[in-house]
């Protein structure tokens, strides 16, 4: 795998940088000039997100900074060698010098787990760090990486099997260190070993009951949850990863002198159970992430354009904020209008990407978008994004079950670009149009009777109502209902119904925009979140409510709770204070262009309902956070 991935036009034996972010943009630039990478930016912004799940610095001075990333166009490895070494946050505290950067394409093959794995049986040689060290042209630093060592003569592995586990939080460099280290120690005592890797990539290489049932001893050296029942009555020891990269052979004869393992009745249960929930929320959270991520151009292009249009061009009208037909403003409208119909299509595409790779990417786009149309399946309005995440993950795992069957050798070629998306689009359209949206067009018009029905009575309990509607979805059923019924009240002349939902429909975005500022100290923003704040603040002001999705999908239990709290705040002000809007639209720039009747207390109200949302979304995040953060300490 090594040879095919790297040349010697990707070493470089003397890095200019002097730090870890110059060491990443210098070797990015040698996989960019190689034609390996087309998109330096966003490649390092894939680097980036893998070393926030761990730091890839490790003993000796070498460091593995790596990513799959839809910029790289073929996979490649780029070596690079500081002289005086890098602060790169390794375990040890030493500084880094040898650096291994690998490329592999998103949705391909894991390349960066099978070269990681090949680099491990170098790495751990004798002296081979040194020597690499020493190397003065990039062809003797070649000729040493792909040097086959002469296998020394080691004891017939006589003596009996081994078994060992190993497994890093993040799942990649000391997994297979460890694991090879294994291997090389036990042969050397004249062993058969055979090792389990609880990678980023699954569980690989599981023994058997027989091999178990045969073993001598069990050397389990990870850091991850494992089920460790299975090795009961057996010699067993168990360590952190790091162990047998410094001394496997003494970890193999302490293993052959530990006493029998036993395991209560219970542990296979509990730790099998926390294992599965902690693996599930990890593959459900990266499944989301890929979806949001995706999405959030979308959502800033569409808002900010919008948001440009309207704040220039546009004008209050009966109908709502309007822009004169044929304008240069319109057109930036329209614009603007498609990057956000694509937006909840995206969201959904990518999230079966994540789940199925490509073949679920087509039915992924098919469900959002029907999931987001509600003329499908009879509804006024669609299901936004919520929608789009249930269409996703639907599609995504159905795919993903469809693509795995056993088929005929001639049929599986298809399967990838007929099979499985056509069989998945019609899944998810059938689901949508016959089983789910009856149920929600249904809940639209229960909805909308509701509010009519409460439309005489206590304007605090129809501001809570109507402004939890309004911050719940954000676009989706329940807000379209609350803003179709504010729209329609006004040609009876009860405009104060839209005055409330106007102060409501800003305050999701303006209060993650101002969550994203305050929460900045905390570090419970990711960068992504930070910039998407920026826009999401624009859309606010001008009535966007959809700038806070990528909030609410990445973190519902924080985001949504306080999206709705605040917009309940504001739409009960606003009853109280007696606010009107005779247009249909909301947002600070409604009242500025003199369409609502007190505009200084509609904007006050606006301010409050998103320092409300900013304050909860926070405090909520941190919860989460510490909480988190407890769990990883016990575990």
């Amino acid at each position: 795998m090594i040879t095919s991935l790297i040349n010697e036009d990707l070493i470089c034996l003397n890095l200019k940088a002097t730090s870890k972010e110059d060491v990443f943009a210098e070797m990015i630039e040698l996989l960019h000039a190689q034609g390996r990478v087309n998109d330096k930016a966003q490649f390092l912004a894939d680097i980036h997100a893998r070393e926030e799940l761990g730091n890839t610095g490790f003993e000796d001075g070498v460091a593995l900074p790596h990513a799959k990333s839809a910029a790289v166009i073929e996979p490649a490895v780029a070596i690079g060698i500081s002289r005086e070494g890098i602060e790169y946050g390794a375990e040890d505290g030493l500084p880094s010098k040898l650096f291994f950067m690998i490329a592999s394409p998103d949705g391909g093959a894991n390349h960066h787990i099978e070269v990681l794995a090949e680099l491990s049986s170098k790495l751990i040689e004798d002296g081979f760090i040194e020597s690499f060290m020493k190397a003065e042209t990039a062809k003797d630093a070649l000729a040493l990486l792909l040097e086959k060592k002469e296998e020394l003569e080691t004891p017939e592995a006589n003596k009996g099997l081994l078994i060992g586990v190993t497994g890093c939080p993040a799942g990649v460099a000391h997994t297979y260190l460890a694991a090879e280290a294994l291997e090389k120690g036990a042969a050397e005592l004249g062993f058969e070993m055979k090792v389990e890797t609880n990678g980023s990539i699954g569980v690989k290489n599981s023994p058997t009951a027989e091999e178990i049932a045969r073993a001598e001893a069990i050397i389990v050296s990870c850091d991850k949850q494992v089920d460790m029942t299975r090795f009961a009555g057996k010699r067993l020891i168990k360590t952190g990863v790091k162990a047998p990269i410094k001394d496997a052979k003494g970890l193999i004869n302490q293993a052959l002198e530990a006493p029998a393992y036993v395991a209560s009745a219970d542990d296979k249960a509990s730790e099998s159970s926390e294992s599965k929930a902690s693996q599930a929320r990890s593959d459900l959270y990266r499944y989301l992430m890929n979806g949001v991520s995706h999405m959030i151009p979308f959502v800033v292009t569409g808002g900010l354009l919008i948001a440009l249009a309207l704040a220039i061009g546009g004008q209050p009208t009966e109908a709502g904020m309007a822009i004169p037909a044929g304008s240069m403003w319109n057109k930036v409208l329209d614009v603007g209008v498609v990057a956000f119909t694509l937006m909840i299509p995206i969201l959904a595409g990518y999230i079966a990407y994540a789940i199925a790779d490509r073949p679920g990417l087509a039915p992924g786009l098919i469900g959002g978008w029907i999931a987001n149309n509600g003329s499908f399946y009879g509804a006024e309005a669609g299901t936004g994004f919520i929608g789009a995440i249930v269409a996703g993950l639907l599609v995504g795992y159905f795919v993903k079950w469809v693509a795995t069957r056993n088929y005929h050798k001639f049929i599986q070629p298809l399967v990838p670009i007929m099979i499985a998306p056509i069989t998945g689009s019609l899944f998810i359209a059938g689901l949508f149009i016959f089983v789910i949206g009856a149920p929600i067009a249904g809940l639209m018009e229960g909805l909308n009777t509701m509010l009519t029905n409460m439309s005489t009575g206590n304007v605090v309990l129809l501001g809570i109502v109507l402004g939890g509607m309004a911050g719940f979805d954000m676009g989706g059923p329940f807000n379209k209902v609350a803003f179709l019924f504010s729209v329609g009240m006004i040609a009876s002349g009860q405009t104060q119904f839209m005055g409330a939902m106007a102060c409501a429909i800003p305050v999701a975005p303006l209060g993650m925009a101002l969550a994203t500022v305050i929460g900045r100290k905390f570090s419970i923003f990711e960068q992504s979140e930070i910039e998407a704040g920026k826009a999401s603040g624009a859309m606010g002001l001008v009535g966007i409510s959809e700038g806070a999705i990528p909030f609410a999908a990445q973190d519902p239990m924080s985001v949504i709770p306080a999206n709705v709290i605040g917009s309940m705040v504001a739409a009960v002000m606003a009853f109280s204070f007696g606010i009107t809007n005779s247009v249909a639209h909301g947002g600070p720039v409604v009242a500025l262009l003199g369409a609502m009747n007190k505009p200084v207390l509609a904007l006050a109200c606006m301010a409050v309902g998103a320092v409300v949302t900013a304050l909860v979304a926070v405090s909520l995040k941190k919860m989460r956070q510490a909480k988190a953060q407890n769990e990883v300490a016990t575990a």
